[in-house]
């Protein structure tokens, strides 16, 4: 089949894109790539935010083949469960800043931002409250990209061309509490919740401005809103906590997860649901939502084992050092007048450089580093298993892209 032919449609790609135009990766271990033609990378992305544990876990593959060969899959839906089910979500549950949580588990980041939508304006109606439907986003947000997260999207070109999407959002500026605020005094009684990343990722990594969490917090306490954090992106260590909430000391109603839970071996994710909103649940008939792979047995398999090293080799910690050892880097090409700034916290970076980042994005891909160009802003966001050796090599192939 020629490459004109090619049934591959890739996201967020052009479709007319030929397929042999494609960097084709077909080997990694830790934090190197390799490509068909034996060209080394190191993955300063963790493949799409997500590879906390490095590439060619042997321990993953074990967990997930003992599991398969048990019992590779079956659903959750009542009346059946499985151990490693369960197992997973006590983990996340016991990891989680909530007290006495529960876990709905799915298998991508947008299906659990779709469930924390659905579930926050579901309590709201058995609270008797009608009229709370709105659902507060942020400018530059990143939540998905099924219809709830779509719409649930600070970032407009990918909100655009797909026609109507779902009614009550309201978007507030990334930054600005007193927008938030203004919003709640005229429409506070009409709020279900706020959708917030704790820490913008996608967007172009854009860490809270001071407060900023603790006032969304107070808001939604003060109005009878919830609080939706979308941690696909930065948790499980990524912020050298467990969850970017305990970073900044700010507890949820509701946490999405997804990425890093199993370090994106297999897809799992889920939802961390707040004891308040779960006694809700609880107190109500049948939660009618679900997915055919919620509970998927061996992709939970791979979540114990992921969490698991996670823990043992101290990675969450590691990403505070992981974070030391950039900022030493940017702080020199800043000083040097190669880039305007940086921003980030831990294992996940942003440095801005006053121009169109996708030519150096280019630059450093011929130099076997990858990272992501948004903006005028390359990001970063590698495993947190990568070596100083490694990280240096980045800054100096930034150094080297800059000047050219």
């Amino acid at each position: 089949m020629s490459d004109s032919r090619a049934a591959l449609l890739h996201p967020f790609s052009s479709p007319s894109k030929a397929e042999g135009d494609f960097v084709n990766i077909v080997r990694a271990e830790g934090s190197t790539l390799y490509d068909e033609h034996g060209k080394a990378y190191i993955d300063g992305m963790a493949s799409l935010w997500y590879c906390q544990v490095g590439h060619g876990r042997h321990e993953i593959v074990d967990a997930v083949t003992r599991q398969m060969s048990a019992l590779a899959t079956y659903n959750t839906f009542d009346p059946f469960t499985n151990d490693a089910a369960r197992e997973v979500a006590d983990l996340v549950a016991a990891k989680s800043p909530m007290d006495d949580p529960r876990v709905f588990l799915g298998c991508s980041g947008s299906e659990a931002v779709d469930t924390a939508l659905k579930i926050a304006r579901l309590v709201q109606q058995r609270r008797g409250n009608d009229g709370r439907q709105i659902i507060v986003r942020r400018d530059r947000g990143y939540h998905g990209t099924n219809f709830g997260g779509t719409s649930a999207q600070g970032i407009a070109p990918n909100r655009e061309g797909w026609g109507d999407l779902v009614p009550h959002f309201e978007q507030v500026d990334g930054d600005d509490i007193e927008e938030m605020s203004k919003l709640f005094a005229e429409k506070g009684d009409r709020i279900a919740a706020v959708i917030s990343e704790p820490m913008q990722g996608a967007g172009g990594v854009y860490p809270p401005t001071d407060g900023y969490l603790e006032g969304m917090r107070r808001l939604c306490d003060q109005h009878g809103a919830l609080l939706i954090f979308d941690e696909v992106i930065c948790g499980f260590g990524r912020t050298g906590e467990w969850f970017a909430g305990q970073t900044y000391g700010v507890v949820p109603d509701l946490m999405t997860f997804a990425k890093g839970v199993t370090s994106g071996y297999l897809p799992l994710s889920g939802v961390v649901i707040g004891r308040p909103v779960a006694d809700e649940l609880e107190a109500g008939d049948i939660l009618r939502h679900g997915y055919t792979y919620s509970g998927h047995p061996a992709v939970c398999a791979a979540g114990v084992a992921n969490l698991k090293i996670i823990e043992d080799e101290g990675l969450v910690a590691r990403s505070l050092h992981i974070g030391e050892q950039f900022e030493k880097g940017f702080q020199a090409i800043v000083g040097d007048g190669m880039a305007k700034s940086y921003r980030g916290i831990a294992a996940v970076w942003g440095l801005d450089i006053g121009r169109d980042a996708i030519p150096v994005r280019d630059a450093l891909l011929d130099d076997g580093i990858i990272v992501r160009g948004v903006g005028e802003s390359l990001l970063m966001c590698p495993p947190l298993v990568i070596t100083d050796d490694e990280i240096g090599q980045m800054v100096e192939s930034f150094a080297k892209a800059l000047v050219q």
